[in-house]
């Protein structure tokens, strides 16, 4: 046979191997080794969520929802659910196992959630019905203290439910004699699934949630990096194939985790409300994380190679998307709208309970208006933070009949902006829901959620004292702790709150340690009138330094708890809370700061909702937001001045930074505080 003839067979012989199987095509990506590893891999889903924050329906705004027609909302148990079940249905088809899991603080912020100080579970009781397998425990969860976080989970069915979704919590420790104590929560869970897959999960609370955590005391929180490397253990022992950390603690702890602690294969997290459009891969652990309040299902399409015990994603292999949008093209499950439905019942209730029969509808409209109110930028006053403060303002003085001179929220208590309805049946409308989520965190000494409004008598050198904390916190802190005013406006130099930044500890030192300061506070002013305050010079007078008049202050019960705290820590700041005779008010009575009408705390959602909707009524007879609250005020303004920085003496400074540094813990340690002060209250 000839040479040419040999050869021309050897290409067919070739071209009918590539027809017969295409894994040897150098076009199928791969090589007969790597088919045939492929085929011996083991296939299953994580669908995943995470700070769900009690956003039981459509929302963003909730104003807008339709259950008809295409509308702009986002999120809600009950589209959740049909998305969850279409892919089951379809991953069921092809004896692929879905897991479905929560990476916490599916508690807190919607009004849905007031409902768990009365003994209900709502998100659990859904997220149980919708079929998630696990869920773990977040800061948010600790939001009415841990003894209602135990009734919580007793009302959800625990320890019993754990049969059907697990709490897992690894490095969550209670004293033996509190309820959480129980099986209410398990340190780790092994699953094994229909096609013999052993999976195995562990749930972290991390370093910065545990840090923000309002009222854990007397709960907690172990190394997280440790609790992980025993968890990896005590599941690699009981035969678990695959570990998947559930973590609330951010991206960049997870990063950390993932290098830090071998054995995980996989990490979902929360926290930090990040939509990671496509996980991260760090140290060989994928990373996902699905966003916020529903707005996104995550969705991971993994496959387990039990000769390497690695996992890898086949997302992009199958097209699909790492985050599925969960809107108006998933239909409401009718299944968890019927129990959506009987919450929202109970919600109503309670809400005309608590408002004397003002409000009787979380979806009815309060107000309109033609703008939005934004909480941003960040770091700076914004309208919606100056309609909150003049709401705590305006309402507290016409309830109590005293005239209130100043009023404080802080960032962290304002959960974002108002933005009015904008479709047809929808357009310019407010409607009860979208405010209250926006102001309606914490718990009183009351029971009743939502942080109270707090009164108290500051001298006019303490008010610019609180101003210079401000400007501190602003600089220390971050935004979370920036503080909005109303009755008041103030210059100040960002430059001059911290003199400079302690190499090595990367640790700015305030310039309130330097003996004499004029700190960062350039100019105070005061507003005399009763509506919200001007923008011009009127109705303003000066607040000076060693000013000795009492000057009526509010602001809620949270913040009131670390303002004093700072002056632990520079004594040069300290802030001496006092009643309307200037007596000093102690912290174990602080309890009597607390604003009462006709016996029932004033809560600070009470304040908002109110004032919007004692808004200038428009020609259709509805109260309208005014215009005022479409831009800032002049409330807060940076301006430039001589850098503190530049004095040359700091030398003379250190012992005054050594013993700032010294206690510098004081103000980490808040919430710690904050929650044994509270826990003595109730």
């Amino acid at each position: 046979m000839s040479e040419t003839k040999r050869f021309f067979i050897a290409v067919v012989i070739l071209f009918m191997l590539l027809i017969l199987n295409p894994a040897l095509s150098p076009l199928s990506g791969g090589s007969p080794v790597s088919a045939s590893n492929q085929s011996e891999e083991i296939f299953f889903t994580i669908l995943h969520t995470n700070d769900e924050h009690s956003a039981l329906i459509p929302h963003s705004p909730a104003a807008d929802f339709h259950p008809d027609l295409p509308n702009p909302t986002v999120g809600g148990f009950a589209r959740l659910s049909t998305a969850v079940k279409e892919i089951r249905e379809n991953k069921d088809a092809e004896g692929e196992p879905v897991l479905l899991l929560s990476a916490g603080d599916y508690i807190g912020g919607s009004p849905y959630s007031w409902l768990i100080p009365r003994g209900l579970a709502p998100e659990l009781a859904l997220m149980q019905e919708i079929g998630y397998d696990a869920v773990i425990i977040g800061n948010h969860e600790f939001d009415y203290g841990p003894d209602n976080l135990a009734r919580y989970y007793q009302a959800a069915g625990y320890p019993e439910a754990h049969e059907g979704t697990v709490v897992l919590a690894s490095n969550t420790v209670a004293p033996a004699d509190h309820p959480l104590s129980g099986d209410l929560y398990r340190r780790t869970h092994v699953m094994k699934l229909d096609n013999g897959l052993s999976v195995g999960l562990f749930g972290l609370i991390g370093e910065d949630a545990v840090s923000v955590t309002s009222d854990p005391y007397p709960i907690t929180f172990l190394e997280q990096t440790d609790a992980a490397r025993d968890a990896v253990a005590e599941l690699q022992s009981q035969g678990a194939d695959v570990i998947i950390a559930v973590t609330h603690a951010g991206v960049d702890e997870d990063r950390a985790l993932a290098r830090e602690v071998s054995g995980i294969d996989v990490i979902v997290g929360g926290h930090c409300h990040t939509a990671l459009y496509e996980p991260l891969l760090e140290n060989g652990v994928i990373i996902a994380q699905g966003g916020s309040l529903l707005a996104y299902l995550g969705q991971l399409e993994l496959a387990y190679n039990p000769d390497t015990g690695s996992v890898r994603l086949r997302n992009e292999q199958l097209s699909n998307p790492y985050l599925l949008p969960v809107d108006y093209r998933y239909a409401p499950d009718p299944e968890i709208d019927a129990l959506l439905e009987q919450f929202t019942q109970e919600l109503n209730a309670l809400i005309s309970q608590q408002t004397g029969g003002r409000f009787s509808d979380v979806m009815g409209a309060v107000a309109v208006s033609s703008f939005q109110l934004p909480n941003t930028p960040r770091l700076q006053e914004s309208p919606f933070g100056n309609f909150t403060a003049d709401a705590m303002r305006i309402i507290t003085s016409q309830r109590t009949g005293k005239k209130v001179d100043i009023a404080i929220q802080a960032n962290g208590s304002i959960r974002g902006g108002i933005t009015p309805g904008t479709l047809e049946h929808s357009s310019g409308q407010i409607v009860f829901y979208d405010l209250a989520e926006l102001v309606g965190l914490g718990i009183g000494p009351d029971g009743n959620a939502g942080y109270p409004i707090v009164s108290v008598y500051l001298t006019g050198e303490e008010v610019r004292r609180v101003l210079e904390v401000a400007a501190l916190l602003r600089e220390m802190l971050g935004d979370t702790y920036f503080l909005q005013f109303s009755g008041l406006r103030y210059d100040y130099n960002p430059g001059n709150a911290v003199l400079f930044n302690m190499p090595v500890l990367n640790q700015p030192i305030p310039s309130a340690v330097l003996p004499g300061s004029w700190g960062a506070v350039t100019r105070a002013e005061l507003y005399t009138g009763n509506g919200f305050q001007g923008m011009g010079d009127e109705g303003f007078v000066s607040i000076e330094r060693g000013d000795e008049e009492l000057y009526h202050l509010v602001t809620d019960s949270y913040i009131l708890s670390f303002l004093p705290m700072v002056g632990e820590m520079l004594p040069m700041l300290n802030i001496e809370l006092k009643d309307s005779d200037g007596n000093i008010v102690p912290e174990e009575h602080l309890d009597d700061l607390i604003v009462r009408v006709d016996g029932e705390e004033l809560k600070v959602w009470q304040t908002v909702l109110e004032y919007a909707a004692s808004q200038p009524v428009n020609a259709d007879g509805i109260p309208e937001i005014d215009s005022y609250y479409a831009a800032t005020a002049g409330r807060i303004n940076p301006v430039g001045a001589f850098p503190l920085v530049a004095l040359p003496a700091i030398v003379l400074l250190l012992p005054a930074i050594a013993a700032f540094l010294a206690v510098r813990g004081i103000l980490r340690r808040r919430a710690a505080k904050l929650s044994t002060i509270r826990s003595n209250l109730r």
